[in-house]
Formats: structure tokens, sequence, C-alpha cells
């Protein structure tokens, strides 16, 4: 295994939990401007319909991976601005 790749991992890792925390604050914004309740719903919850459930489920799945995405993507490039090594 690459240095760099060893060196990224807990850069990795903190970038990981910033962006997950940064995509359910995004989440839950987006659910409330959708015209929704301030919870989004939960697979079990039987007081909603399928289709609330599963609309819920996927957006949250989008920005959860596009947030992650664009954050480990920037976490990279600046790697190797830092170093001149791509990390992966």
């Amino acid at each position: 295994m690459k240095a760099s790749k060893i060196a990224y991992k807990p850069v990795g890792l903190a970038l990981g939990a910033v962006s997950g925390m940064a995509a359910g604050a995004l989440f839950k914004q987006t659910w409330k401007m959708l015209g929704h309740e301030e919870d989004a719903p939960d697979a079990t919850d039987e007081e909603r319909s399928w289709r609330e459930v599963l609309l819920a489920a996927t957006l949250q799945g989008a920005l959860f991976a596009g947030v992650k995405a664009a954050v480990d993507r920037a976490g990279a490039t600046a790697v190797r601005r830092l170093t001149g090594t791509w990390p992966g």
C-alpha cells in the first residue's frame, strides 16, 4: 500500500464524519422545504404512506452520496496540492 494512501486514511475518516453531518443537515432542511413534516418518515412508520417513505429514503440516499463524493473529492484534491500525489 502506498504511503500516501496510509497517510490519507485518518483524513478520509474525518472527512467522512463531517460529510455525514453535513448531509444530514442538508436532508433535514430539504425535507422541510418540500413542505413535509419536521421529521422524515422511518420505514416502519405506520402513519406514513409507501410513497412518502420511499421518497424520503431516495432523497436522503442521493444527498448523502452527493455530499460524500464532493467532500471526498475535495479532500483528495487538497492532499494532491499539499503533497503532490493523489491519495487513491
